[in-house]
């Protein structure tokens, strides 16, 4: 007896019938080659090849599914750098821009940031606003990114250890505008973090060792690992 198998979706790496995710896009993802930290942001995977197409799937594909794995990819790359649910009070993210978030459905930053907090075990709030004048960053020349977006940050940042999340890091602008506007606002401690950031900035950067926040009692702590969508 012949069994069709009929699926209505396609994986967001390599296009195949199936889930979101196959079986070996995953196994790329978790496997990526050495990244060390880009200046000081800590990055899952390099915004290139198979994690490129998976981005770009989830950002303009409305693959939102891909959110849980995504943020599965960022903590275990902070766990890996010595940044656990002990030296974090609040996650937050670098809002993209309203005129985005309209169009797309959902803010790509948001997502991620929401599910690395539920596996880290710590709040999530929304500490940002960006200027609504600032044009957003794709598409913009690589002389006008450096200057990155505006963002005021939310008072209760105040005396805070904040991790702030973005989707791609490529000249860093953005993720240093967020963490001027967190310091402004009083926190004591930013730590930033993105799913993939493009070759260009572990290759042109010095490398900056990550500081180790300040650490609470530590408690044993089990973070989940990444699972399929």
């Amino acid at each position: 007896m012949l069994v069709l198998m009929i699926f209505d979706s396609s994986c967001a790496g390599c296009h195949r019938p199936g889930p979101v995710l196959c079986r070996t896009c995953r196994f790329v993802l978790a496997a990526p080659p050495a990244m060390p930290a880009s200046g000081d942001v800590i990055a899952a995977v390099p915004f290139v090849g198979r994690p490129r197409e998976v981005l770009l799937n989830f950002k303009y594909g409305n693959r939102r599914q891909l959110g849980h794995h995504l943020a599965g990819l960022v903590v275990n790359r902070l766990v890996a750098n010595g940044v656990g649910p002990s030296e974090i009070d609040v996650v937050t993210w670098a809002p993209t821009s309203a005129k985005r978030r309209h169009r797309r459905g959902f803010d790509q930053a948001e997502l991620v940031a929401r599910r690395v907090a539920l596996q880290l075990g710590v709040p999530c709030r929304r500490l940002l606003r960006r200027d609504g004048a600032a044009p957003p960053q794709t598409g913009l020349d690589r002389a006008t990114r450096l200057h990155g977006p505006a963002f005021t940050a939310s008072p209760a940042a105040r005396g805070r250890r904040v991790l702030v999340v973005d989707d791609v890091v490529t000249t860093g602008s953005t993720l240093r505008s967020a963490t001027h506007a967190l310091r402004l606002a009083g926190a004591v401690d930013v730590v930033k973090s993105a799913v993939a950031t493009t070759p260009a900035i572990v290759a042109d950067r010095r490398r900056v060792p990550v500081r180790p926040l300040a650490r609470r009692a530590a408690s044993p702590t089990v973070v989940p690992g990444p699972r399929a969508a």
